[in-house]
């Protein structure tokens, strides 16, 4: 309950009343409804719409092995089979109230053959159902606790419950609380269903699941979560990077759109935009791939000061010391290449460290003496500077080019790689500007002499 409850926090997503904020319909626990839920059954089962089960697992398995060797097309606890059951159904009076009182037991649902369920789901349409197909549903267990069936349909109707939305998994079940809402003569108040479609694998072939994640790599719960059973902890979106706003807004997608070409929407403008018409009847594909460009539009959108606070905290758990000022220089370098946060460092450690390796490849296919002598002038130049800006940079690398009668073209990756160690990344001349000066002067002056010792091997 408490992950739950802080899954919903982390998503933006806020509770209208529940069993931390309270209201009208409470309790909202079901492990505190209990009595709740058994007045109801007894209702039924005073009605004779309900029966008391007495069968032991021994019992439930010999009647399905005797279906079975009777060739039946259905092997469930239903109109057909109840009848030769240890129920209350083919007990008398006395032998009822003796074994209530010493055997377990559970409460069935009486579903009678012959009547063509109709349900007008919101998403599927008209589905109809034939009720001698369906078997007598337990509504209470043996502990005490009711089922979902009862549950559900108990809650929603105390609470006022309008909509059912829930995936197409329990449409099956659909009939059968259709058939309690008539049993307890709540026909008219009944609440609309709408079947959600599954979300799929990434290729789109069967329903997804924890193991598809893993196998691809991708959180599947909002935060980490820890199996209970095996201690085995499992990634969450939060702590891999996803925004809340990008998740929710990736969620709303599968297997719904707006019918318009927005895609970016805040949690107020889906609630506007939201139709239960606009929800498609095909499974989704979890498209990871999505998520993150969600994830990347948001990161995008993100003030400086939110950008660069990013980092600070990544930099203040690194132990490194960087100013206030740096980071954001670094965050408006950044901000177009990251997909999480985390990449303002990962992908940006040559702010902080000097490169001790470079792409040779590279070096090997730009490399020439009258490059070699721009990475020389051009260190000096800078050296001698007692600040720098992009636009100085840049300027000073255009006179120095023109000096020696070179293209920027001839020269301009093997700065970088000079400055960063990589043949890409973010803008060269603020780059410069954020290492500072002196600092480009000395990796720039360093690196010239590794080059031309690796290009006379």
């Amino acid at each position: 309950e408490h992950y739950i409850l802080e899954s919903l926090k982390w998503a933006g997503i806020e509770i209208d009343e529940g069993p931390v904020q309270g209201g009208a319909f409470g309790p909202y626990r079901q492990s505190e409804r209990k009595t709740i839920y058994k007045k109801f059954a007894d209702q039924l089962i005073s009605e004779g719409k309900a029966y008391y089960a007495f069968d032991s697992e021994e019992e439930l398995e010999a009647m399905r092995n005797s279906l079975k060797a009777q060739g039946s097309s259905s092997l469930q606890y239903d109109h057909r089979s109840r009848g030769r059951m240890n129920n209350s159904l083919n007990l008398t009076e006395q032998q009822i109230a003796d074994k209530l009182g010493s055997v377990p037991y559970v409460i069935r649902f009486k579903v009678e053959p012959g009547k063509n369920i109709i349900l007008d789901d919101l998403i599927r349409g008209v589905v109809q159902f034939d009720s001698g197909q369906l078997d007598d549903k337990v509504l209470m267990k043996s502990d005490g606790m009711p089922t979902y069936h009862l549950a559900n349909v108990v809650d929603d109707y105390l609470m006022k419950i309008t909509h059912v939305i829930r995936g197409e998994e329990w449409l099956p079940s659909a009939p059968l609380h259709v058939l309690l809402y008539e049993a307890f003569g709540w026909n008219q108040v009944m609440p609309r269903f709408a079947h959600l479609p599954l979300l799929m694998r990434p290729d789109g072939n069967g329903k997804l699941s924890k193991r598809d994640a893993d196998q691809h790599g991708f959180p599947i719960f909002p935060l980490n979560w820890k199996d209970p059973a095996t201690g085995e902890i499992a990634k969450g979106y939060s702590e891999s990077g996803y925004l809340p706003e990008a998740m929710i807004n990736f969620l709303a997608f599968l297997g719904w759109n707006p019918g318009t070409a927005q895609e970016l929407f805040s949690m107020d403008e889906l609630i506007q935009a939201f139709s239960i018409e606009r929800i498609g009847k095909a499974g989704a594909k979890f498209d990871i791939l999505k998520a993150q460009w969600y994830n990347q539009q948001y990161l995008k959108n993100k003030s400086t000061e939110e950008l660069s606070g990013y980092l600070l905290n990544i930099l203040k758990s690194a132990g490194i010391n960087c100013s206030e000022e740096k980071a954001r220089l670094i965050a408006e370098a950044m901000r177009d290449r990251i997909t999480f946060p985390a990449d303002l460092w990962s992908q940006a450690k040559f702010y902080h460290h000097t490169p001790d390796d470079y792409d040779w490849s590279i070096v090997e296919k730009k490399w020439s003496p009258v490059a070699h002598e721009f990475l020389i002038r051009y260190s000096k130049s800078l050296g001698e500077l007692k600040s720098i800006y992009k636009e100085e940079a840049q300027i000073l690398l255009e006179k120095t080019c023109a000096e020696i009668n070179c293209k920027p073209g001839q020269v301009l990756q093997l700065l970088r790689i000079a400055l960063t160690g990589a043949g890409a990344g973010p803008d060269l001349m603020l780059s410069i500007q954020i290492l500072g000066n002196s600092e480009s002067a000395d990796r720039v002056s360093a690196a010239a002499e590794k080059f031309k010792a690796y290009q006379a091997k």
